[in-house]
């Protein structure tokens, strides 16, 4: 599929045709010196000149805000307008002008179809710890003032290539993506989904920028409008005369400052050493928050080509387990043949990378995937059935020996819906810092580790804080102590709030045409309360049978019966507001 690309500014739209079979560019450019009102209509009629005759499939546009209702690309319609012109207060300074290239656009190619591509997309599904401010509540809800994040789309796609690079699947890994350059955010990527995020409601907060100042006390702010500046003034104070720019008095490349640091200015090489702090700073709580690390990766103008910046950053994080190969980043070239490079030791635990960023093959690839998901939506498709999965327990052997005493073997009660697994007779207390749950069932048969599988509601009554994990993925998750007739086992890691997701045999995924691990939305209609799923994980194996799963706050919430049966959501409409989501993926 021929996909092109539109990225709209003020002054400026890029443009870039992509073979998304071949990720090939064909054509790429830029028209700049839009000027007045109404020139995007102009300059994408200059674009369709320049493209010399080649073949548009499709028209990807980056929009930057998406809000809370865009958690993945979406076919564009009136509705799909409207709705990115009502969030153009939340992004003043983008949002108009990617509304205006997308109508210029589908005026001009109105038999196409067009996608927008947020970059806030990735994190909408922040933990309601991350996202929130401490607001008050109702106000800040009023005013939709929330984290939303940026740079997604970097994010997104580093993360894929440094997974592949590293040889293992994305929700297996634990990474620290940094998309550093003029505008700069660094972003938690964890088992596969964004937990965190350092750019807020706005690009304003988080890391340096080249003229943004990241992180800061409000009350400056109030500090600075007493004192008699005036809102426009501020606004630019904190848009265009902060960051490197106004640390270092000489501008916002990072080129330029490193040149006048070298020659001993001051003021460059506080910028320098204020821009690092940041990152570092970064680095280390979101380790923390993930409760490990696997990769730090580094993209972006500053990311992908400073070499001195990305020393000073990567150095001494050897108590994280990172140890930094200056040799190997000396070497670094990147270019779209090798758009990964290691610049950590080969003995090192944790991995840090350079990887090439592409929004622009990014936004193409998502353009593709959401027309022919369009298509596929065409296609009659079969119900997925829903089951409840209830908390309860999986052993290992010696945790079934420790509980159940030597020798004891799990006793088969009943089948569940998957082929060789069933509940059985046994069952466990579960007790935590605050409360317990007792008589929650094992099921079998033994697994290689221990997992314990509980809801939101049982999470608080027992008083831990358990991630949202696939099954498997208990690494760095929750302690909880087992109770059995036998004696007691403290497990240090193991509890999780599973993930929703469909097991589906291979033949299953092919109907419905997406692959393993892909992230879908499933639509629950026809009960007392209709409800639309996000975020739920594809599974294929040839062992299953087709069936999702969800715990039992999420069927209370859809009020779910006996024999519920969902639908795979493939493109929006005015009915739904939603569309298939594939997440970033290794």
């Amino acid at each position: 599929m021929n996909v092109l690309v539109l990225n709209a500014g003020s002054s400026s739209i890029k443009y870039r045709l992509i073979d998304t079979a071949s990720s090939a560019t064909l054509i790429d450019g830029k028209v700049e010196r839009l000027g007045a009102e109404g020139t995007h209509a102009r300059a994408f009629s200059e674009i369709l000149a320049r493209l010399d005759g080649q073949r548009v499939d499709a028209v990807g546009h980056r929009v930057v805000h998406g809000g809370e209702r865009y958690a993945a690309p979406t076919l564009v319609d009136d509705d799909a307008l409207d709705a990115i012109e009502a969030l153009c207060p939340l992004a003043p300074l983008h949002n108009p002008h990617n509304l205006a290239g997308l109508r210029a656009a589908r005026a001009a190619l109105p038999a196409l179809p067009h996608v927008a591509v947020f970059d806030t997309a990735l994190f909408v599904g922040l933990p309601r710890r991350a996202r929130t401010y401490a607001l008050d509540l109702p106000l800040a809800e009023q005013h939709g003032l929330r984290r939303y994040g940026f740079h997604g789309t970097s994010h997104a796609y580093v993360a894929g290539l440094a997974a592949r690079a590293l040889g293992r699947p994305l929700a297996d890994l634990r990474l620290v993506t940094l998309h550093l350059g003029n505008g700069a955010s660094a972003s938690a990527i964890e088992h596969g989904h964004a937990t965190e995020t350092s750019m807020g409601m706005t690009p304003l907060e988080g890391l340096v920028m080249g003229t943004r100042p990241g992180d800061l006390d409000p009350g400056i702010l109030l500090q600075l409008l007493r004192a008699g500046l005036s809102l426009d003034a501020l606004d630019e104070l904190l848009h265009h005369r902060s960051g490197l720019a106004g640390l270092s008095g000489i501008g916002n490349d990072l080129r330029d400052i490193e040149a006048h640091a070298e020659a001993g200015d001051d003021r460059a090489r506080l910028a320098i050493q204020v821009f690092a702090h940041r990152v570092r700073k970064y680095v280390g709580a979101y380790a923390a928050t993930m409760g490990g690390l696997d990769a730090v990766v580094l993209t972006g103008g500053i990311g992908e080509n400073a070499t001195a910046m990305r020393r000073r950053i990567l150095q001494r994080f050897d108590y994280l387990g990172l140890t930094y190969d200056e040799d190997l980043d000396g070497a670094v070239a990147l270019n779209d043949a090798a758009p990964v490079a290691f610049v950590s030791a080969p003995h090192s635990r944790v991995a840090a990378l350079v990887v090439k960023t592409n929004e622009e093959l990014a936004i193409a690839l998502d353009t593709a995937h959401v027309v022919d998901a369009q298509r596929a939506a065409t296609t009659p498709t079969r119900k997925i059935p829903i089951a409840v999965s209830a908390r309860h327990v999986h052993l290992d052997a010696p945790a079934l020996a420790a509980l159940f005493g030597p020798d004891h073997a799990l006793t088969p009660l009943r089948p569940i819906s998957q082929p060789g697994q069933y509940a059985a007779h046994e069952t466990v207390n579960l007790v935590g810092p605050r409360g317990r749950i007792d008589h929650v069932r094992v099921l079998g048969p033994l697994r290689k580790r221990c997992q314990v599988e509980v809801s939101r509601t049982d999470e608080f009554k027992l008083g831990v804080d358990a991630p949202i994990r696939d099954s498997g993925q208990t690494s760095g998750s929750a302690p909880i102590t087992l109770e059995g007739p036998a004696g007691t086992l403290q497990l240090s890691e193991g509890l999780i709030c599973a993930k929703r997701h469909i097991h589906m045999h291979p033949d299953d995924a092919a109907h419905f045409g997406v692959a393993d691990r892909d992230e879908v939305e499933v639509r629950l209609s026809g009960g007392p309360r209709d409800l639309t799923f996000g975020d739920v994980l594809v599974r294929v194996s040839d062992k299953f049978v087709l069936e999702m799963h969800i715990d039992t706050d999420e069927a209370n919430a859809a009020e779910i019966g006996p024999g519920a049966v969902g639908d795979l959501v493939y493109t929006e409409t005015p009915a739904t507001a939603t569309v298939t989501a594939r997440r970033i993926t290794a």
